[in-house]
C-alpha cells in the first residue's frame, strides 16, 4: 500500500487521478494539492465526486497547498501541473521520490526540441535526461526503475502507439506521414477561454496549429527519429477540435515498401497488451472508448500505403489513466489495477 499526491488536483485531470486513485487496491491515502482550492473541502472543489469515492476514505479531506502537500510523505508524486510550472513546483521532491508528470516539462530528449515547441529552455535541465517517456507500451522496462515518468501528451500517445512498431522495423518511407487528429474540447484544459465555450464549439469543427506548429507535432518527431536511431524525418500534424467533451480519434497515413509487414508488425506488437484493443480494418469510435484507458486501433492498405486509425479516451489513456498505468508499472502492481478496461456501455 502507498502514498499518493496529486499536485493540479482542481484541473480535469487532477480531478480524475484523485477518482481513480481512490478506488485503487493499492492505495491507502490521496493528497489533493491545488492553489485556488488551498484549505477547502474536497467535494466543494469537485462537487460532481461521487459519493461512493468519498466514502473510500483514501482522499484527506482538505485540499492542501502545493508546498504544504510535498512536506506530507508521498511515495508517488502525480503533478497536473501546466506545462513550465510542473517542473518548478516539482523540485524538492526530484530525485528522491517518485515523480509523474502529466506535464510536458520532461517528455523532451532533446532541449533544443522543448525550446523550438515552448518557447524557452527546458525548466529543470538537469533532471532532463533522468526522466523516462512514459508511453507504457514502447518503454515498460524503463519505467519499472524510473524516478521521473514523462506522462506523453494525448495527441502523441493516440499518434505514436500505431505507429511507433512500424517505424521501428523500418517499413515507413521517410517523410511519408501525415496524420490528422481530432480531440474533444476537454483536450485544452478546463481553463476560462471563450473559444472553449459551448456556444463557441458546438456545431463546429475547426484545425488549428496544422502541419508542423502545434506543439505535440515536435513531441511525435522526436519520438519517430529516436525511433530510428535518432534519424530525422518530416512529420505532417494537424490537429481538429470537435464539439464533444471528451475523445480523441487519429488518422494516420504513410507509405511504405511492404504494406502487408507493416499491420503484420503492428498486429505482433500489440497481440498481448491489456489496454491495446485491434480491430482489423473496423475504424474505432471515440464512444467505445470514453471512460477506459483503452486504445483502440484499426489498419487497412490502400496500394503502397497504410492507413492507422486509432481512438482513445483523452482525459484517460491520453492523460490520468496512463499516469496511473504507468504508476503501477513503477511498483510493480497489477498493470490494470484500479483502471477499467473496456466500456462500460
Amino acid at each position: 500500500m502507498i502514498t499518493a499526491t496529486v499536485l493540479g488536483a482542481s484541473g480535469y485531470t487532477g480531478m480524475l487521478l484523485l477518482r481513480i486513485l481512490a478506488h485503487h487496491p493499492q492505495i491507502e491515502t490521496v493528497f489533493a494539492s491545488s492553489r485556488s482550492g488551498a484549505g477547502r473541502f474536497v467535494n466543494e472543489t469537485d462537487p460532481g465526486m461521487s459519493a461512493a469515492t468519498i466514502r473510500t476514505g483514501k482522499i484527506h479531506p482538505v485540499v492542501l497547498s502545493p508546498d504544504e502537500a510535498l512536506r506530507r510523505e508521498a511515495d508517488v508524486v502525480f503533478s497536473a501541473l501546466p506545462h513550465l510550472a510542473s517542473a518548478e513546483v516539482c523540485a524538492p521532491v526530484l530525485g528522491s521520490t517518485v515523480v509523474i508528470d502529466l506535464s510536458a516539462d520532461f517528455r523532451f530528449a532533446d532541449a533544443r526540441q522543448f525550446a523550438s515547441a515552448y518557447g524557452t529552455e527546458p525548466p529543470a535541465p538537469a533532471y532532463q535526461d533522468q526522466a523516462v517517456y512514459g508511453l507504457v507500451e514502447r518503454a515498460r522496462t524503463a519505467v519499472r526503475t524510473a524516478m521521473i515518468i514523462a506522462n506523453p501528451g494525448c495527441y502523441p500517445t493516440a499518434t505514436l502507439l500505431p505507429l511507433l512498431p512500424v517505424v521501428e522495423a523500418g517499413l515507413v518511407v521517410p517523410g511519408s506521414i501525415v496524420v490528422n487528429a481530432m480531440s474533444g474540447i476537454s483536450g485544452a484544459g478546463r481553463k476560462e477561454k471563450r473559444n472553449l465555450l459551448f456556444a463557441e464549439r458546438s456545431e463546429t469543427i475547426s484545425a488549428y496549429n496544422p502541419g508542423t506548429l502545434h506543439r505535440h507535432s515536435y513531441e511525435i518527431r522526436e519520438r519517430i527519429g529516436l525511433a530510428k536511431s535518432g534519424t530525422e524525418d518530416g512529420v505532417l500534424f494537424t490537429p481538429h477540435l470537435v464539439p464533444i467533451k471528451q475523445g480523441m480519434a487519429v488518422t494516420t497515413v504513410f507509405a511504405s515498401q511492404d504494406p502487408d509487414a507493416a499491420i503484420r508488425t503492428l498486429y505482433d506488437a500489440y497481440s498481448d497488451e491489456p489496454f491495446v484493443r485491434l480491430l482489423g480494418e473496423t475504424p474505432p469510435e471515440t464512444a467505445h472508448c470514453r471512460g477506459t484507458n483503452e486504445i483502440r486501433i484499426a489498419a487497412r492498405r490502400e496500394g503502397q500505403k497504410v492507413i492507422l486509425l486509432s481512438a482513445i479516451d483523452n482525459l484517460w489513456k491520453g492523460a490520468s489513466g496512463q499516469a496511473v498505468q504507468n504508476m503501477n508499472v513503477r511498483f510493480g502492481f497489477a498493470e490494470d489495477a484500479g483502471l477499467i478496461r473496456e466500456a462500460e456501455l
